[in-house]
């Protein structure tokens, strides 16, 4: 339907005087209208909602943007979305956002190079955004990006880097002590590690806490399985290689997906789990309950991490310290892929701090 003012069409698109005067009204009216105020009584915002609806209006955000400073936009420059654990961060994220009127103009990046990123950078630039989130789950990610000048507020979901006024992680190093305590637990003498692929934090960080478990135990640190991606066909193959040595009887595995071509190799090799090898994984993702056995897991908040985030963005946008606040501890969640050493016995040890 073509936009009309007193039975005649409009030659362009309506602006806010055309809305004022259909609903008879002043412009700031229609301007205390569009920002909520609760000044605009009941009456006045239906006769503004009717106007605006005859005439087709919508805001340029641009313009308001210019005038009041504000987009009410912010942008997000994401890596490794397809993971559970990045994509989680930026559902907690942007819902955060939208709960205090935000909007979020995501960039996803295949690959964090220097020219990658000014041209991801230049893209948030026109779009207005006020403040940056950057889920960098990789080495080196943060640095290259505080070397490109982008004069807007930046925070960052880093994973093993220890939260501070502008970066926000949970302690993944505490998530891997408590995968390997549970399992020595258990009786096992010792505990493998199907590591995540190099370059990541994440992988660092649970590298990390498996080593500093095993070490303040005094246990045997075997050399880590590695892997080239998270994927379950990389767990697979780290599988076939753990099912050829049959003294093998505890493993952590670094992620849930890489845990269920994990599992999945063992039994092709005539392996029972938990019977013959124990299995633990990492981020307690949806189907983790589902897999054949279920598997015991570390559970992370990475909706939290998210939300933080937001929280921390707006410390920045106004030029104060990190607000107080504490994200959830890593939780250890017991399935049926662990279960005792036969022959081993129950151990007692200290929860690591």
């Amino acid at each position: 339907m073509t936009a009309a003012m007193n039975g005649k069409p409009l030659s362009r698109n309506p602006r806010m005087i055309d809305v004022a005067k259909l609903a008879g009204v002043s412009h700031q009216t229609v301007s205390r209208f569009l920002n909520a105020s609760p000044a605009v009584g009941p009456e006045l915002s239906q006769r503004v909602q009717h106007a605006i609806q005859l005439l087709g209006y919508k805001r340029n955000s641009a313009a308001r943007a210019l005038a009041s400073r504000r987009s009410m936009n912010f942008g997000v420059l994401a890596f490794g979305i397809s993971l559970y654990g990045p994509s989680m961060t930026l559902f907690g994220f942007a819902e955060a956002a939208r709960q205090i009127g935000y909007t979020t103009s995501l960039v996803t990046l295949g690959d964090f190079d220097r020219e990658t990123i000014r041209t991801a950078l230049e893209h948030l630039k026109e779009a207005l955004v006020e403040g940056i989130m950057v889920i960098a789950p990789v080495k080196g990610a943060m640095d290259m990006l505080r070397g490109l000048s982008a004069d807007i507020p930046i925070v960052a979901f880093e994973p093993g880097v220890a939260t501070g006024a502008t970066n926000s992680a949970i302690d993944e190093v505490l998530g891997a002590r408590l995968a390997t305590r549970h399992l020595l637990t258990l009786g096992h003498e010792t505990v493998w590690h199907v590591r995540g692929p190099r370059g990541w934090l994440g992988a660092d960080a649970r590298v990390k806490g498996w080593r500093e478990e095993l070490a303040a135990t005094r246990r045997v640190i075997h050399r880590t399985i590695e892997c080239v991606d998270w994927s379950a066909e990389a767990g697979y193959r780290a599988g076939q290689e753990v099912a050829r040595d049959r003294e093998i009887t505890a493993v952590f595995v670094a992620n849930d997906q890489m845990s269920l071509g994990f599992l999945q190799a063992l039994h092709n090799a005539g392996l029972s789990v938990p019977q013959d090898v124990s299995v633990v994984g990492f981020d307690n993702i949806p189907e983790a309950a589902f897999f054949q056995p279920s598997l015991t897991t570390v559970r992370l908040d990475f909706d939290a991490i998210g939300r933080r985030c937001v929280t921390l963005l707006q410390a920045t946008m106004r030029g104060g310290g990190a607000p107080p606040g504490v994200l959830p501890l890593p939780e250890l969640i017991v399935r049926g892929s662990t279960g005792a050493r036969a022959g081993g016995a129950l151990q007692g040890i200290a929860t690591p701090s």
